[in-house]
């Protein structure tokens, strides 16, 4: 007895992978087959990436509100100042913060991809990645800003700042009003993670 084309056809996957999916997995299997990394190694750090928050980043701006000598040397030199903290960044990426003041404001994009920091913020939201905020981004900041809840003067000129795999950005958002003498940890509570992207401010207490 024959049997048709459709029967029998062997355990099939619950859904179509994308050619991007196929091409990673392809990737992964011929890394762990030439030896140049141990199998579960790359989902091990992928989980690290993952379980990264935006607490590291809020502690680096908490600091550089209260300290005047960390801020200047992070402007300098972020990756150093970061290590002051106890950090490590986890890619080889240069890192470089911008600092928001009274009279410029940084929005950060990565018009080609999603470059972030995330050892210092985690994962990039969905948003950040998607193609519709790369584009606008650049050519509508002020109207993105806007829909996140962020309506500038028009005193104050705004610089795109595009992310690269070799260089990743963060924003050292502006201090709010009203919390003079409030320890880091509480600062700390203020930082969001559009506020290191630009996008919006940090929280008032």
């Amino acid at each position: 007895m024959s049997h048709g084309h459709d029967e029998h056809r062997g355990v099939q996957p619950d859904e179509e992978l994308t050619p991007r999916a196929r091409r990673a997995l392809a990737m992964h299997e011929l890394l762990v087959e030439k030896g140049v990394v141990e199998d579960g190694e790359v989902e091990e750090r992928a989980r690290r990436v993952q379980s990264r928050s935006i607490t590291d980043g809020a502690r680096v701006v908490a600091r550089a509100w209260t300290d005047s000598g960390f801020k200047g040397r992070l402007l300098a030199d972020a990756r150093s100042a970061v290590g002051e903290l106890g950090l490590s960044l986890t890619h080889d990426a240069e890192l470089a913060v911008v600092e928001n003041t009274e009279s410029v404001h940084h929005l950060v994009v990565c018009t080609l991809c999603s470059c972030y920091p995330t050892a210092l913020l985690g994962p990039p939201p969905d948003w950040y990645k998607s193609a519709p905020y790369r584009r606008r981004a650049v050519v509508e900041p002020r109207v993105v800003m806007r829909e996140f809840g962020l309506d500038l003067d028009e005193s104050v000129r705004v610089r795109v700042i595009d992310s690269t795999a070799d260089l990743r950005y963060l924003v050292l958002p502006r201090r709010p009003g009203g919390t003079e003498g409030l320890p880091q940890e509480e600062l700390a509570a203020l930082v969001t993670r559009d506020s290191m992207i630009g996008v919006s401010e940090a929280q008032s207490p």
